[in-house]
């Protein structure tokens, strides 16, 4: 295997000292078993582009499973394996290493998941998705950091480029398609231009791959720092349409992705989500869902905010009292009424769904329906009006004090 330079010294600087103590330790380990281990993958590429990266993975020839036991026994890790797989993964105090045999795949058809036995480096470097995931760097003592790149990809990394190894890459496994556009945006590269062509000609196998691991690729990309690039890019691409022949990236989209930002650091996926629908009709919208199989809590989420959207009308007054803004609002998912707040372009509208935001929802009367009760109201219905005259006054300013309440409740004897 041909060998190029040695990178000891920036693996060395680049990895947490904790970790470097155990790989060195895992490559020791491995020579004596007569094995050969190497880190593998995306720590090798962010090695090259200076950016942090905390999955180190562990590819070795010869046997994953009885190295990852001698490691678990020497450092008193904890030890999860996956025997059939011929993986394991080691958990330490803040960081976990897996250890997998290198291995083949084959595909008994496009987007079938890959059928796996042992196999060299080479054949484990090749499986990969693209040029620069596909590098590693040997960890046994003798040859301790020197650069295996089978496939180019340090020069694809200085001259910005995603490559897929094989033309039938895209085919074997059409999540790649999305993975290419996710690094492409991520890392500010571009799409080598044969790889560009084979992502267009095969763009329509995403109909090969299962809703689940559809919706986990849409779920990366929303997870990625401006997933609106990548929206973008994917609809530019013809990837959009495959999902739903209904869904876009337009400018608005782009300028309701940013304003979610401003808006809110909590739950950004599931805003991001919910906005990228929101041209979507409740037909439409339904289609989408199934086709990618979203959970319960995100379907529910998508559709409320489509519901809430043909309730905004309602919204746009500006006297509505804080009572009837709740009233309209209350009962729909955060979530729903953050994109509805960013999405809409009417001012009443955005000021009434951020005003429940920022203050009507977390309103509530000072005396419970226990307090009522010990104020001589019977239990029964009566207690449940009360309590909602109560939140309205509140809502509207008209109480502040438990004095107020009490004096409010006194009317209804």
């Amino acid at each position: 295997m041909t060998m190029s330079e040695n990178l000891s010294v920036q693996l060395e600087k680049f990895i947490p000292p904790p970790v470097l103590v155990l790989i060195k330790i895992a490559g020791t380990e491995a020579a004596t078993m007569g094995q050969e281990l190497y880190i593998v993958g995306g720590v090798v590429r962010d090695l090259f582009l200076r950016r942090s990266n905390f999955d180190f993975d562990l590819v070795v020839e010869g046997e994953a499973i009885s190295l990852a036991r001698t490691l678990a026994g020497d450092s008193g890790a904890k030890l999860i394996l996956h025997e059939r797989f011929g993986t394991a993964k080691l958990i330490y105090p803040g960081f976990s290493l897996d250890v997998a045999t290198a291995r083949s795949e084959t595909y008994s058809r496009p987007g079938a998941l890959p059928t796996v036995k042992p196999g060299s480096l080479k054949d484990d470097l090749i499986r990969r998705d693209f040029s620069i995931n596909a590098m590693a760097l040997h960890l046994n003592p003798k040859q301790f950091g020197q650069l295996v790149d089978l496939y180019h990809g340090k020069q694809d990394i200085e001259q910005k480029l995603i490559r897929i190894l094989h033309p039938d890459s895209f085919i074997d496994d059409a999540t790649r398609i999305m993975r290419a556009i996710r690094y492409e945006q991520r890392l500010d590269f571009k799409l080598e231009p044969e790889t560009d062509k084979l992502l267009r000609r095969d763009v329509a196998m995403l109909d090969t791959i299962s809703g689940d691991r559809l919706r986990r690729e849409l779920e990366l990309m929303l997870k990625e720092n401006k997933p609106e690039r990548i929206l973008v890019r994917a609809e530019e691409l013809g990837v959009l349409k495959q999902l739903h022949p209904s869904l876009k990236a337009s400018s608005k989209l782009v300028r309701a992705f940013v304003r979610a930002r401003e808006m809110t650091k909590s739950s950004l996926p599931a805003v991001y989500l919910c906005l990228f629908i929101y041209g979507l009709t409740e037909k439409e919208n339904e289609e989408f869902i199934k086709r990618v199989n979203f959970p319960r809590m995100s379907a529910e989420a998508m559709r409320q905010t489509l519901q809430l959207k043909k309730q905004l009308n309602k919204l746009d007054q500006p006297g509505l009292k804080p009572s009837q803004v709740y009233e309209l609002v209350h009962g729909y998912s955060t979530v729903a009424i953050q994109a509805n707040a960013i999405s809409s372009e009417l001012p009443a509208v955005r000021q009434n769904l951020t005003l429940y935001l920022d203050k009507l929802r977390y309103v509530k009367p000072i005396l419970t329906g226990k307090d009522l009760i010990k104020m001589g109201v019977p239990s029964g219905p009566k207690i449940g009006e009360i309590l909602a005259a109560l939140l309205k006054a509140k809502l509207n300013g008209q109480v502040r004090t438990k004095k107020n309440e009490e004096e409010l409740v006194n009317t209804f004897h």
